[in-house]
Order: C-alpha cells, then sequence, then structure tokens
C-alpha cells in the first residue's frame, strides 16, 4: 500500500525539539486517480497509430444512475430497509475493515413476501455489458452485480418465459423481448419472441448503493429489489458488496472487483437463486401472503 509521508517539525517557545515524518495510507480512491493521471500522461507523450486507443480505461466517466428510465424507476423505489446514511464508517477504518462492516451490517437477503407458482418474471433494467468498467472504481454504479444466462431462468425447473426490456427495435411498438423453450440441455432450443407488452406481473430492477465513503475505500453496493408490479409492493431485497483491488505496479490495467459479499454461488449468479426464492415458478400466478418473512 503507497504512503504519503508528512514532515512533522514540533516547536516549543520557539525551539526546534523534534523532526520526523508521520505515514498516512493513501485511500483506494487516491490510488487509483493518481495511476488515471500516470496513464493519462503517458498516452499524451506516445504518437498513436491511427485508430489506437490509448488508455482506454482513463476515458471512462463515473456511472450516472439516472441517465435512463429504468435507472430513476430503480432509485424511486422505497424498500423497507433501506441503508442508512450513517454507513458506519469511522475515521482511521481500512478499506478491509469497512468492507468486513458492511458485509456484516447491511449485505444479504431480505425476503418480505414470497410468491408460488409463478409462470414468468421480467427483468426490468438491463445491465450494460462492459469492458474496461471491470477496471474502473467509479464506471459500474454496482460492481457488485451481474445477470445470470437466461437459461437459468428458463428451463424445465424455472419460469415458463422470462422478459426483458427491448434494447433497440425496429419499431417502437416492441417494447419487449420474451424468451421460452429452453429445455435445459442444449441452447439452440431457447426461442425469443418480440412484444408491444409484458406478461409478467413479477419482476426485478436492480441499483446501486451510493454513500460519500464506500467507493473512496475501494467498496462498491448493489440492490436487487423483486416487486410486485400490479400492486408496486417491495417484495424481496437482495444487497451485496464487491472490493476494489489494483495492483500499484500496472495500475487500474489488472484491476478489478475481486472480493464480493454475500459469495456467489456456482449457478445462477450473485442473485438468481434468490429471485427463484422469491417468486417461486410454478404453473399458475397465483400471489401467496408469505408474512413477515425477512431473512438474512
Amino acid at each position: 500500500m503507497s504512503n504519503r509521508m508528512v514532515i512533522v517539525i514540533v516547536l516549543l517557545s520557539g525551539q526546534l525539539l523534534l523532526t520526523g515524518c508521520v505515514s498516512f495510507a493513501e485511500t483506494p480512491g487516491e490510488r487509483f486517480r493518481q495511476a488515471i493521471k500516470e496513464i493519462e500522461a503517458a498516452c499524451a507523450k506516445r504518437k498513436l497509430d491511427p485508430n489506437e486507443v490509448c488508455g482506454g480505461v482513463a476515458k471512462l466517466k463515473p456511472a450516472d444512475p439516472l441517465a435512463t428510465e429504468e435507472g430513476r424507476f430503480a432509485h424511486s423505489i422505497k424498500i423497507p430497509n433501506p441503508v442508512p446514511e450513517d454507513s458506519g464508517y469511522k475515521s482511521g477504518m481500512t478499506p478491509e475493515q469497512y468492507f468486513d462492516h458492511l458485509c456484516k451490517t447491511e449485505a444479504g437477503e431480505f425476503i418480505f413476501k414470497t410468491v408460488e407458482n409463478v409462470e414468468g418474471v421480467i427483468q426490468l433494467r438491463p445491465r450494460v455489458k462492459a469492458n474496461y468498467e471491470h477496471s474502473h472504481l467509479y464506471a459500474l454504479e454496482d460492481p457488485f452485480g451481474f445477470e445470470a444466462s437466461k437459461g437459468f431462468y428458463v428451463s424445465p425447473s424455472g419460469y415458463k418465459s422470462y422478459e426483458i426490456p427491448a434494447v433497440a427495435s425496429e419499431t417502437q411498438e416492441l417494447k419487449y423481448t420474451r424468451y421460452f423453450g429452453y429445455d435445459g440441455r442444449s441452447i439452440e432450443t431457447l426461442r425469443s419472441i418480440p412484444d408491444s407488452h409484458r406478461k409478467s406481473r413479477y419482476g426485478y430492477t436492480w441499483r446501486g448503493v451510493i454513500r460519500p465513503h464506500d467507493r473512496e475505500n475501494g467498496i462498491g453496493g448493489g440492490e436487487v429489489i423483486v416487486v410486485d408490479l400490479e400492486t408496486n409492493e417491495v417484495l424481496a431485497v437482495h444487497r451485496g458488496y464487491a472490493q476494489y483491488k489494483m495492483d500499484e505496479r500496472v495500475g487500474p490495467l489488472n484491476a478489478g472487483w475481486r472480493k464480493r459479499c454475500p459469495p456467489i454461488q456456482p449457478t445462477g449468479g450473485p442473485y438468481g437463486h434468490f429471485i427463484l426464492k422469491v417468486l417461486k415458478p410454478g404453473i399458475a400466478t397465483l400471489p401467496t401472503t408469505g408474512g413477515n418473512n425477512a431473512t438474512k
């Protein structure tokens, strides 16, 4: 870990008593910004070939959570267990201590109601495929989360259909893409059709956890929120945190979000099994009251 060295001079009645150096550990945010400056300076000195991109990670901008309609909707949702404005960060905490604190006090599954016999689910806010963003401290709004494969949700043991908003279509009327038919063995059996309307009553969206001390200490959080789209009721929340690690010898070129809590299961990504636990697949969409079934 890099350190800043500050010369300390102690005077008493005008007489020099002590000189020395005090070391203050740099934050991941400070080290990242310094590394970006070095990349930009190195690129500025080079004569680039035609169409050559130098320092792609340095050209990225911080994510804008409210840039899309889907993002604004996600951040407008009021959940039963919002993260506190005071995250519990204390001056002098190391990034590791702060990460462990958030994992113990805020991360986990929080289920308020489950639903039986769900035929289909809609992913309300698609994630943009990332490239250099994984190496950037601020470019990903939610560095914890990523999506499971469509085949995970649409299979003989899963839902009959899985819907997502259409990213682009020749006509604005076709707002959704519906996936279905996967036999659990050959991905070629997975089919899709565009539609102007969604069929799913239940869906989930995601958003980043954004607070002053998190990203500066190399920590990024995200929430997945399961909702009943007919009643706007929040059924469950999954909250996770990731820790950013950077090799100072190569800077962001070999950096990334290395550590996560809760841990990711071998299948289903960070929260696929959580969604199946809340919205239980079945032959019909029949809501049931799960009571106060909060779990963590």
